[in-house]
């Protein structure tokens, strides 16, 4: 079943943007593209320093990459990025270096666009990024969701075994407890058991 924040369309949904540029001129034409109400906090960093060491923390939805940067080029930050779960990257770089960027990148996720490109075609791909994010986080959800599952298994099995060994329950004797104690009590399976573990801890 879809809870509220998995049915929010991407159109909807708030996004939160790292924009690494050292280039005025690039910033003034890129944040007019970003409007506020769907793009927010727009966090600007002026190199790849200092970008690195936020972005890392702070895991924004979409990071733009505008090359080359002070004091790195702009393609290492991206490779390093792309590896955060979630994140959504693109580059832009001068016309004559795009092929060659793009198909290193590629593989690992990155968009790239030519220098100079039209507003349309920047909005055109940020709303491809965006929902490109909203497909990640259904499947962290999905995984967060499936790693739940797993544990809860993990615990009452645990719980089930201690009521085998401690308590000399059959499996099936076991399993019936931890599943009546749970309808009785209107709780999960996995209360039960923490609840087994903890008392004859």
């Amino acid at each position: 079943m879809e809870t509220k924040g998995e049915k929010q369309s991407s159109s909807e949904r708030v996004y939160k943007v790292a924009l690494v540029s050292s280039s005025e001129k690039f910033n003034g034409a890129m944040l007019p593209l970003l409007p506020k109400n769907r793009f927010s906090p727009i966090s600007v960093y002026r190199d790849a320093k200092s970008a690195r060491r936020v972005i890392s923390k702070e895991k924004p939805d979409i990071v733009i990459i505008n090359t080359p940067l002070p004091d790195d080029f702009g393609t290492n930050l991206a490779l390093d990025v792309s590896e955060t779960d979630g994140v959504c990257v693109l580059l832009f770089t001068r016309a004559e270096n795009f092929s060659e960027l793009s198909s290193v990148l590629a593989p690992h996720g990155v968009l790239t666009l030519p220098k100079p490109t039209s507003p349309e075609l920047t909005e055109e791909v940020v709303e491809l990024m965006c929902a490109t994010r909203e497909r990640l986080r259904r499947i962290e959800i999905k995984k967060s969701f499936a790693e739940g599952r797993m544990e809860d298994i993990r615990v009452v099995n645990k719980a089930k075994w201690f009521l085998i060994e401690q308590l000399k329950m059959t499996e099936q004797e076991a399993h019936r407890y931890i599943e009546k104690q749970a309808m009785d009590r209107c709780v999960t399976k996995r209360v039960i058991a923490e609840n087994i573990l903890s008392t004859y801890k």
